[in-house]
């Protein structure tokens, strides 16, 4: 693991120590001037080097314990000193998400205004809670939501400009319990606070887990939180058929439809549901409509794809995550919400040590109000810098470069018989798996697939009990489970899985910025060298 950088440290750590102690102010300009260019150079040499470790960490629980003192330092250490710690000991407990052999979860791209934009909201470290604390992050941040509205063709409702707004949150996490608790305190306005456990909410089995997390903190009764079907045979869409059924149900119970998430590019499998339809039976209940296109808003930026979210206009809210697929580094969440009044109804305090003359005058926008916590980070400006460094055709080319790589993965799948695609590709993310003929066709004896792990051989109900006997019982799940294993652990590239509809499938994410055609078409030969390896292996112990 060593040091494989071009980066030298100075040798003279007896004087760098000193000079570490030397300035007695802990922001010197000079000193910030000397260390943070070595840092950059650092970064710059990580990125430059990123192919030389394993995308995924190998290291082993409690490593860093092992190899760190027991406790701080009590006087001053070089930043020399710091920075090789950093390259012996942290970067081998590091999955480098920025790898161009990085294909796992989704992606979360970075690119240098993304990280600049990062460096100089650091630098000012402003704490912009209200309009007061710092009017230009507040007001930047206005400007840059209705911009990126804009660049969405999100209705005018959802901006400033019209009577909405966006606001930058930390997380989609925090953007769905924002919602749903302006939601939930507007039903509760009409019906008493006494019936908070009349309330429902729904999703589908292929929503986010933050939403359920997020029901259990808004108060929302267990018993009341709706998860709609679905099935591969509608590519794990939402069905508003079953959705109007369910809710028809808890009315004649008595109970209170409050809230919806719709996600568009749900996280297994980057499904879509119908937005329109949705919304359409939201309508009639007076149903707050949250749409979740954490992954897949930013490609909505393009012509082609917008079509992905028709139907956001009878929704309340929307948010996508810049810092997934947008060149925006952790963390940047964009919601919009046609209403703000809800939101801030819900989510504003006013002491007495925050009152100021701006606020009282109702022409500013006081952010903590559309947030959880009172402290706010300066997120607009690395959002600014994104958008200006690029323009908006260059962030289109690099989108659609990487649905074009995972177009040509994709190819590669299903031009090898033993593989094929689980569920349609929307977006830059290929589900794919050894399918079962492929493993029988590998095989030199007698095989009976179970399709399903843990459905006590469901599968095998209608084959004799003497050729299950005589024959080797294999698990479709299971042998690639041992792919995406075997894979990860060479360390060569990073993917992982999900398992819908009771099949285990590999994702294969396209979206790290440094990823170009020549590692999607080397990450397809890590593919095949390991499946060669496993259905061989499979073959021979029959």
């Amino acid at each position: 693991m060593g040091r494989p950088l071009d980066f030298e440290f100075p040798q003279n750590n007896a004087l760098s120590n000193i000079a570490a102690g030397a300035s007695n102010n802990p922001l010197d300009p000079e000193e910030f001037r000397r260390q943070g260019h070595m840092v950059i150079d650092f970064i710059a040499d990580y990125y430059k080097n990123i192919e030389k470790y394993p995308v995924l960490s190998q290291v082993e629980p409690g490593y860093l314990k092992k190899r760190l003192p027991t406790s701080a330092p009590l006087y001053p250490e070089s930043i020399e000193t710091i920075l090789g710690d950093v390259q012996d000991h942290i970067v081998p407990g590091i999955t480098h998400w920025q790898s161009p052999n990085y294909f796992a979860y989704f992606p979360s791209s970075g690119s240098i205004a993304g990280f600049l934009g990062e460096m100089l909201a650091t630098g000012f470290n402003v704490v912009g809670f209200n309009w007061m604390s710092s009017p230009a992050a507040t007001e930047l941040e206005s400007i840059v939501m209705d911009w990126l509205g804009q660049m969405l063709r999100l209705p005018k409702s959802f901006l400033f400009s019209g009577n909405g707004g966006g606001v930058l949150q930390g997380t989609t996490c925090e953007a769905i319990l924002c919602t749903l608790v302006a939601a939930r305190d507007r039903t509760l306005k009409v019906i008493g606070n006494d019936n908070i456990g009349k309330l429902v909410v729904y999703c589908s089995d292929q929503t986010h887990c933050a939403f359920k997390k997020a029901a259990q903190i808004a108060g929302i009764h267990p018993n009341n939180f709706r998860v709609i079907p679905t099935t591969l045979s509608s590519s794990f869409s939402m069905c508003p058929k079953a959705l109007q059924n369910t809710i028809t149900a808890d009315v004649e119970a008595g109970l209170v439809p409050t809230f919806l998430l719709a996600t568009i590019g749900t996280t297994s499998t980057t499904a879509v549901d119908p937005l329109g339809p949705l919304c359409d039976v939201a309508k009639d209940y007076g149903m707050w409509v949250h749409v979740d296109a954490a992954y897949a808003g930013s490609i909505c930026i393009c012509p082609e794809f917008r079509h992905f979210i028709d139907g956001v206009e009878g929704a309340n809210s929307f948010s996508f995550n810049a810092h997934k697929w947008f060149f925006t580094t952790l963390d940047c969440c964009c919601l919009w919400v046609k209403d703000p009044a809800a939101l801030t109804q819900s989510l504003s305090t006013d002491p007495e040590y925050l009152k100021n003359k701006a606020t009282e005058s109702k022409q500013v926008v006081d952010y903590k109000d559309w947030q959880l916590a009172l402290s706010r980070r300066f997120r607009s400006l690395k959002l600014w810098l994104v958008l200006r460094s690029y323009g908006v055709e260059k962030l289109r080319g690099f989108l659609r470069s990487h649905v074009k790589m995972a177009k040509l993965f994709q190819g590669f799948v299903e031009a090898d018989e033993r593989f094929e695609v689980v569920v349609p590709r929307n977006f830059a993310t290929v589900c794919f798996r050894i399918r079962p003929s492929g493993i029988i066709a590998s095989s030199k004896s007698n095989v009976v697939l179970c399709e399903i792990t843990n459905n006590n051989n469901g599968s095998l109900r209608n084959t004799s009990s003497d050729v299950i006997q005589k024959s080797k019982i294999v698990s479709v799940n299971e042998v690639n489970n041992k792919l995406m294993d075997s894979i990860n652990g060479s360390g060569g590239i990073y993917m992982t899985h999900s398992v819908v509809g009771g099949i285990f499938l590999l994702r294969f994410a396209v979206g790290a910025s440094l990823t170009e055609e020549s590692h999607v078409i080397q990450a397809w030969n890590v593919v095949k060298q390991h499946a060669d390896a496993i259905l061989n292996t499979h073959s021979h112990s029959h």
